[in-house]
């Protein structure tokens, strides 16, 4: 938890946008980032809950008040370590997650909850900044190839972990860059695309290979990726709203 009586002494504070007279001129992103300082007090809030529930509403398993601990007390670097064991992008949901986890916090019940999502992305922000972030070459290969069918969020983050277990990995996507979603789906403004392309060379240098303008079933039969692979993951999404 954070400081036991944070919740009390701290009002919740949050990322501000930047003056509309700015944000008309480009499509960047416009969100102001809280300072080091700032971050730490709204991880002071975090509560010595008896069940956490923003576990229960983070779709992917965040150990969230952890590393709220972590950034009031000032360890910043052991806060990514603990976050990335549980999401390999944080920079994407630390701006475009709808942060379930909020809505769950106990805080919530009665007051603001804890800015989840805002100290999130700090903390990867600051990695990144800080050059904490590093590419994961396995030490022994397995020998073992694995294709991933679509390359949004799922199917880079199962190809990020397998290629740091020692398989050989390559990613196919349809489209003509990497991203999926987050590429096509989502504005710049909301996420700039150097995110994509900072975590494509982070897994490139970890041994992923990528393949666009790679429709399987179409450009590439089905066929020639079993009989070319160990293991396949399909990870296409529906594509339908």
């Amino acid at each position: 938890m954070g400081k036991p009586t944070g919740f009390k002494e701290f009002d919740r504070r949050d990322r501000r946008y930047a003056p509309v007279s700015d944000r008309v001129v480009n499509y960047q992103e416009f969100v102001i980032p809280l300072s080091d300082a700032e971050v730490g007090t709204q991880g002071a809030r975090c509560m010595d809950c008896g069940i956490p529930f923003c576990h229960q509403g983070c779709p992917v398993n965040n150990i969230i008040p952890d590393w709220n601990d972590l950034v009031y007390k000032g360890d910043w670097e052991t806060a990514i370590e603990v976050l990335h064991s549980t999401n390999n992008f944080p920079e994407f949901t630390g701006r475009i997650c709808p942060a379930p986890c909020e809505a769950s916090c106990t805080l919530n019940i009665d007051d603001s909850p804890v800015a989840i999502k805002t100290i999130e992305c700090a903390i990867v922000d600051k990695a990144w900044e800080q050059g904490w972030i590093k590419p994961q070459v396995p030490q022994r290969r397995t020998g073992k190839r694995v294709a991933v069918v679509g390359s949004g969020p799922a199917g880079l983050a199962c190809a990020q972990q397998l290629a740091r277990a020692g398989h050989q990995v390559a990613v196919y996507e349809k489209a003509d860059r990497i991203g999926g979603l987050l590429r096509y789906g989502i504005p710049d403004f909301k996420l700039s695309k150097t995110l994509i392309d900072r975590r494509q060379s982070q897994m490139r240098t970890e041994g992923v290979e990528f393949h666009t303008h790679a429709h399987i079933g179409v450009d590439i039969p089905i066929g020639k990726l079993r009989a070319d692979y160990d293991a396949l993951v399909l990870a296409g999404g529906s594509e339908q709203p």
